[in-house]
């Protein structure tokens, strides 16, 4: 049966008003025969349940290799960006798992110029099967930033892989003979009066503030070559006050926990820097451990230091955070709190009439 225009009455309109229903639309996306699809899907489809969570409005339906989707245009056409992301980071032999399904969606929906596959699969070291590499945009943003600039500055708050990432940037140069050597160093903030009355020698005292560079080191380095480069001074680990009197040439240098420095000892250290080195700084300037009124270096070199060429500071946030995912809402919450306590409590609306009469 064919259907039958009838022509409208006399005066009509042929607009009724706006439609009461508008039809969903439907893409189908085919995969790759190559490209098993258990990877994109995840074990138990784990991965495509974080898919539908993430775009409730899109019905996902997957039948043999083919994504058909239905529902909203403009979000059926990111879903349809990210099946092509994910597809492409599988492509080039790197696993997906949840967290990097939400962090490729996180960035789609940034709409950055930045492919979420060439975020997550860059390569900077790898050790012992592993390896280490971005995991969020402002990540490859800061690791591009230590190859593009001498000196960089890597600020955020704990877990956002700042110290860590680099490691593994000075690691990779140490490897590709860039620089003869490696130094890392964080200011022992308390080594003064009160670790003079703990056990042992200076070096025992100092360790514990040094161990998370050890630790870090050991993932990035097989214990063996570690222990061989550390006994011929390749792989240097100190407190901040050794690097005094000294210049560092053909060397990666990194200060940790630099929000601890004063701004002198901050000048001191930025003027270690010889030729054919690179420094990078890292820090949070919302966890000082300075005595009271000492200002934290970290804080002021921002101001002194903003706009010189060849210095960048790099800004990471909760968003960047790759530990635990309660970190980010941690440290969020932290923020919040800091900010209304610096607003200060607010007086009663009485109180205010009153102090103005």
């Amino acid at each position: 049966m064919t259907d039958v225009e009838h022509p409208e009455p006399p005066g009509s309109s042929s607009f009724s008003g706006p439609p009461t229903h508008l039809t969903p639309a439907t893409h189908t996306v085919v995969i790759p025969e190559e490209i098993p699809m258990v990877a994109l899907l995840g074990p138990r489809d784990e991965l495509l349940r974080t898919i539908e969570r993430a775009f409730p409005r899109i019905d996902v339906h997957v039948r043999g290799n083919e994504f058909r989707l239905t529902g909203d245009s403009a979000e059926l056409a990111l879903v349809e960006r990210l099946v092509d992301e994910l597809v492409s980071i599988v492509r080039r032999g790197q696993p997906l798992n949840r967290d990097a399904v939400e962090r490729s969606i996180g960035m789609l929906r940034a709409a950055t110029s930045d492919r979420p596959a060439d975020v997550l699969t860059m390569n900077i070291v790898s050790s012992r099967g592993r390896t280490i590499r971005p995991k969020t945009l402002n990540q490859k943003h800061y690791v591009d930033a230590i190859d593009a600039h001498t000196i960089v500055f890597g600020l955020g708050p704990a877990g956002t892989g700042k110290t860590y990432l680099a490691m593994a940037k000075a690691v990779a140069a140490l490897q590709a003979k860039e620089v003869n050597r490696i130094i890392l160093t964080r200011p022992a903030v308390e080594a003064g009066e009160r670790l003079g009355f703990l056990p042992g020698t200076l070096t025992d005292k100092i360790d514990p503030y040094l161990r998370p560079l050890y630790d870090a080191l050991h993932d990035m380095v097989d214990p063996e070559s570690m222990s061989k480069l550390m006994a011929a001074g390749t792989i240097e680990v100190a407190p901040l006050a050794y690097m005094r009197g000294r210049t560092l040439n053909d060397a990666f240098i990194i200060l940790d926990e630099a929000q601890n420095t004063s701004p002198e000892q901050m000048k001191m250290f930025l003027t270690r820097l010889g030729f054919g080195s690179k420094m990078v700084v890292t820090g949070d300037t919302t966890q000082v451990d300075l005595p009271g009124g000492v200002q934290s270096g970290l804080k002021v070199v921002q101001q002194i230091l903003d706009g010189v060429e060849d210095i960048h500071f790099a800004r990471l946030t909760s968003q960047d955070v790759v530990r635990h995912r309660l970190i980010g809402d941690i440290v969020d919450a932290y923020g919040r709190y800091d900010a209304r306590q610096q607003r200060g409590p607010r007086r009663p609306r009485a109180v205010e009439e009153d102090s103005s009469s």
